[in-house]
């Protein structure tokens, strides 16, 4: 691939392996995934990310699709386009699309913001996300809309405490939070019956609503 010179070098090729799949059609393809697969699958997300957050990058938009499988069970993440690198803890401008697919895996301090200040647990959430969805084989918060997603956030996780809901910055989903009634959490064993009970465990801390209770990529 090199030019005969380098007046001649003009084009630029980017050889990357062959990754056949993505988690996505792993998922939907599957009913036999071991325990050994989810404990394989989160370690390598885990992991991943926190070379991702060490570098001070948010993905902003992990989801199955956007993460690419090998025949070795090898997982990459990939489409960097939402992407986005803190410098500093100053408010930053986020552009979300709501298209479905994003909007089940976004962090609930993100539902209906279109300005935030985000942290590295918003793709904590998201791998929480994948994470039962690797295990149920569907998403476990498919939400219709913003309120529909809060509400099916809200039926497995509790009513967040008033402290929690202040954080969130769209108006419409703290005013739609404060007023919802009363709802207990449903027990991750409950919820999860299958599981292995250290992964419900984990599951629950990278689902917490707050995101300040969620662990950070390098803690697990």
């Amino acid at each position: 691939m090199l030019p005969p010179s380098r007046k001649d070098f003009k084009d630029i090729y980017v050889v990357f392996e062959l990754m056949e799949s993505d988690l996505h059609q792993v998922i939907k393809a599957n009913d036999d995934l071991t325990k050994e697969h989810y404990q394989f699958f989160l370690y390598q997300l885990l992991r991943a990310l926190k070379y991702i957050h060490t570098a001070s990058v948010y993905h902003r938009d992990l989801k199955p699709k956007n993460i690419l499988a090998n025949s070795n069970c090898k997982l990459k993440i990939c489409d960097f386009g939402l992407a986005r690198v803190a410098f500093n803890d100053t408010p930053t401008t986020v552009f979300w699309t709501d298209y479905v697919a994003t909007r089940w895996y976004r962090a609930p301090e993100l539902c209906g913001s279109f300005f935030t200040k985000y942290t590295p647990a918003i793709d904590i959430w998201s791998i929480g996300c994948i994470f039962a969805e690797v295990l149920t084989g569907k998403p476990l918060f498919p939400g219709k809309n913003v309120v529909h997603q809060l509400d099916l956030m809200t039926d497995l996780l509790g009513t967040p405490s008033m402290d929690t809901i202040s954080r969130v910055r769209n108006e419409k989903a703290r005013r739609y939070l404060s007023s919802m009634r009363k709802k207990d959490p449903v027990p991750f064993s409950q919820k999860f019956p299958n599981a292995d009970p250290l992964g419900v465990k984990l599951l629950e801390k990278l689902l917490a609503f707050d995101p300040k209770d969620r662990p950070t990529a390098e803690e697990h």
